[in-house]
């Protein structure tokens, strides 16, 4: 497995239009293709690639003084090599959930770092 690249942010907001609106307008990216995602959110980008991953939440998920409150969710890098690191995760007996997003050509592993932060590895899924 080789890490090639962080990815993308992804950041929870009750504040979904504003957050369009403010990367948009003072950081210059632009809002563009998402996968169909059960929940609302955004994609923006930067040049080519959807460096922003915006997700939409309401009532408690957006309260202050919860897990739930939580802004920034993951990070993710982008990678190849998908069979090798699933062993390695296994033989380590690092917990994961495996996922795959066809719509966006990718299978995920999402795992924790030792603080608890939600990681996640994208290989793509023809490998």
């Amino acid at each position: 497995m080789q890490i090639h690249k962080l990815d993308h942010v992804n950041v929870r907001t009750a504040r979904l239009d504003a957050m369009i609106d403010w990367y948009t307008d003072i950081l210059g990216m632009r809002s563009g293709k998402r996968p169909d995602f059960s929940f609302a959110g955004a994609w923006l980008y930067a040049a080519e690639s959807p460096v922003v991953h915006l997700v939409g939440v309401e009532g408690e998920d957006a309260g202050v003084g919860s897990e739930a409150a939580l802004k920034l969710e993951h990070f993710a890098f982008a990678a190849t090599g998908a069979a090798l690191f699933e062993q390695q995760l296994q033989s380590r007996g690092v917990p994961y959930e495996r996922t795959a997003v066809p719509s966006a050509g990718l299978v995920q592993y999402h795992i924790r770092d030792p603080d608890g932060n939600h990681v996640h590895v994208d290989f793509p899924d023809n490998e």
